[in-house]
């Protein structure tokens, strides 16, 4: 079978351009997934669609009946003006395939197309899940789960194309491997006046200042060492004159995290900071906080099995260890609810600059890395509905 995917291969980059030459931003997705729709059913696959928006999922039934599995693909693209002058460049100014979302949704067409030419070997069946979203906040896995698509799964499985990992090599790793993201905003009402008499006001800048070096403390000085943590700001805004002290100063950031235990405890003290210090200066506040995507854990049985199956393919040097990232991918949700693997398939090659980091406007990827995704889905089906 895995000479049927090296000779499918113009099929899955022609796929592959064509998405990234039309890319649309999350829950935009509307003609990416009447793409992605006839397709499948050009391969004769029964496909829902409109599942948490955009989201479509084909499903392959085997011959006989037996265990139920999942192949994820995102396809979503990003709000970035695109660098690269290649033929399939972005047409849409300011939106960019900039992730790689688009070959993992090429691969897993292609993944579909090959497998359903077996389906009278397969005991059980193949969910292949299209999801759009995953760049934006709460995300498309969240609806498509609300919307009961693994139900009667018992494993998920999904891959993601990496620039920092060399073509060839494929990264699995048990445990958290991405981290919770949480965003929160601030906002400190103090009391305009004139900058030559700030004894008449409440200076939200100085307190806000305040608020900015204590939440700095709360990885320092509250987190365990031993458990992963970050705390960025990345807005602090206040004031439009150099004489006059504004009445509000805003303070946007994100939290990082593994453990929810840490989670919640840095929400709490961001809340305890905040309340302490306005109190103290005679100030008001407002905090919002957003809960995001959860921290994504890969299930060990089913990380070690990926693991051996890719070794089984390429070779024992294909197989790198899955770093822990404080990025975050929601298919942390899926892994939620049912046991299964997230893994990272290399797709750099300094020849042809497919270095550029993801959501670079220059990034790329080697296009044969969509075989090696494609491979690794394929040789995951078959080990759990034929061997």
């Amino acid at each position: 079978m895995f000479d049927e995917v090296d000779a499918q291969f113009s099929d899955v980059q022609n796929w592959r351009r064509h998405l990234h030459k039309h890319p649309e931003l999350s829950f935009e997705e509307k003609n990416t997934a009447i793409f992605i729709e006839e397709k499948l059913r050009s391969f004769g696959l029964p496909v829902k669609k409109q599942i948490g928006g955009h989201g479509i999922v084909a499903e392959l039934e085997g011959k006989e009946p037996g265990k139920t599995i999942a192949l994820r693909a995102d396809f979503d693209a990003l709000p970035i003006y695109e660098a690269n002058d290649a033929p399939y460049a972005s047409v849409n100014p300011g939106v960019m395939h900039a992730c790689g979302h688009d070959g993992h949704t090429a691969a897993l067409l292609g993944t579909a197309q090959l497998l359903s030419r077996y389906k009278d070997r397969l005991k059980g069946k193949i969910l292949f899940v299209f999801q759009p979203a995953e760049e934006k906040p709460p995300g498309g896995a969240k609806y498509m789960i609300e919307e009961g698509i693994l139900d009667e799964v018992d494993y998920v499985f999904g891959a993601h194309l990496a620039s920092d990992i060399p073509l060839g090599q494929v990264a699995v790793g048990s445990g958290y491997k991405m981290a919770a993201v949480d965003k929160f905003k601030i906002t400190v009402k103090g009391h305009g006046g004139h900058g030559a008499r700030p004894n008449e006001s409440i200076d939200p800048i100085v307190i806000g200042s305040e608020i900015v070096q204590s939440l700095q403390k709360i990885v320092s000085r509250r987190v365990n060492p031993l458990k992963p943590a970050v705390v960025t700001l990345g807005v602090f805004q206040a004031g439009a004159a150099f004489n006059v002290i504004p009445d509000e100063a805003k303070i946007e950031g994100t939290v990082r995290t593994f453990d929810e235990d840490v989670r919640d405890l840095i929400e709490t003290e961001i809340h305890s900071i905040v309340k302490g210090i306005t109190s103290a200066n005679h100030a008001n506040y407002e905090i919002d906080f957003l809960r995001g995507y959860p921290s994504l854990f890969n299930h060990h049985e089913e990380t070690v099995t990926v693991g051996r199956l890719v070794k089984e393919i390429f070779n024992e040097e294909a197989v790198v260890e899955l770093e822990p990232s404080m990025g975050a991918e929601d298919f942390a949700y899926f892994l939620k609810e049912k046991p299964g693997t997230f893994f990272k398939v290399g797709s750099r090659n300094e020849s042809e600059s497919t270095h550029y980091p993801h959501h670079h406007p220059k990034f790329d990827i080697d296009e044969r890395a969509l075989l090696n995704i494609e491979k690794t889905f394929i040789k995951i089906a078959l080990h759990y509905l034929v061997d």
